[in-house]
C-alpha cells in the first residue's frame, strides 16, 4: 500500500501509487515506526525541492535515516516542480544549489531585494501558501493570459497548469485534457501558486515539467 507522501498542487498529501519526478519535505512529520503521518503537515517554514537521486545516498521513505535511529525528514513526492511550487515548496539549497540560488536571486529582482535570503522568501510563501493557511486569490479566465508559464489556477473541481496559451489539467499521473482558457467561460477561478512564486516564474524562472506536459 502507498505511503501518504505525494503531494498535490493545494499542498496536501495523499497517499496513491505514482511518485513523479521530485522529492522534498516540510521537515519531520511523520513516526517512523508506523510510517504514518502525524497531525502536523509541517515542522518548518521552509518547504523545498529537493531531486531524487543525489550523492548515491539510499533513505528508507518515512523512515530512520538519522545517526542514532532518529526519524529525520520526512520524504515527499512530487509530479515535478510545477506542481512542487504550487504547493508552496522551492529549490533546495543542498541538492539543487545553482537552481535554488536563482531562484532566491528572481525572487529579489521581483521585489527589489538587494540581498535576498532563502530565510525571507521562505516567510512570504508561509504566508501564501494554501496548506499553511493561505487565503485563495480569485482570478478571472480574462486575466490567465497574463500568468506565467507554470502558473496553477482551480476552478473549484479540478487544478490546471498554464503552458503555452493551454489550461492542462493536473493528475497525480500527469497533465490531461488541454483546452483554451476560454473554456473556462464564466466559472469562478483561484489562484493555487503562490503570488510570489509566481513573481519569480514571471521574473524568468524556469520549471522542470513532467514530460505528459505538451511544449
Amino acid at each position: 500500500m502507498p505511503l501518504q507522501n505525494r503531494v498535490d498542487p493545494f499542498g496536501s498529501i495523499h497517499a496513491v501509487p505514482e511518485r513523479g519526478l521530485f522529492t522534498g519535505n516540510r521537515g519531520i512529520i511523520h513516526e517512523p515506526d508506523t510510517r504514518t503521518l502525524l497531525k502536523k503537515r509541517w515542522a518548518l517554514k521552509a518547504w523545498i525541492i529537493c531531486v531524487c537521486e543525489f550523492r548515491n545516498v539510499r533513505r528508507v521513505p518515512m523512515g530512520r535515516n538519522r545517526a542514532g535511529g532518529k526519524p529525520g525528514w520526512t520524504e515527499l513526492f512530487f509530479l515535478d516542480e510545477v506542481t512542487a511550487l504550487a504547493a508552496g515548496h522551492r529549490p533546495c539549497f543542498f541538492c539543487q544549489r545553482e537552481r535554488a540560488k536563482d531562484f532566491v536571486c528572481r525572487f529579489g529582482e521581483a521585489f527589489g531585494v538587494a540581498e535576498p535570503r532563502a530565510p525571507q522568501l521562505d516567510e512570504r510563501l508561509h504566508r501564501e501558501r494554501l496548506a499553511s493557511g493561505g487565503k485563495p486569490v480569485p482570478t478571472t479566465t480574462a486575466e490567465l493570459a497574463g500568468l506565467p508559464d507554470g502558473a496553477m489556477v482551480s476552478d473549484g473541481c479540478g487544478c490546471y497548469v498554464l503552458r503555452g496559451g493551454l489550461a492542462l489539467r493536473w493528475t497525480f499521473a500527469g497533465y490531461v485534457d488541454p483546452v483554451d482558457f476560454i473554456g473556462f467561460g464564466d466559472r469562478p477561478l483561484h489562484l493555487v501558486t503562490p503570488a510570489t512564486t509566481l513573481a519569480v516564474l514571471q521574473n524568468g524562472y524556469l520549471p522542470v515539467w513532467h514530460p505528459t506536459a505538451p511544449t
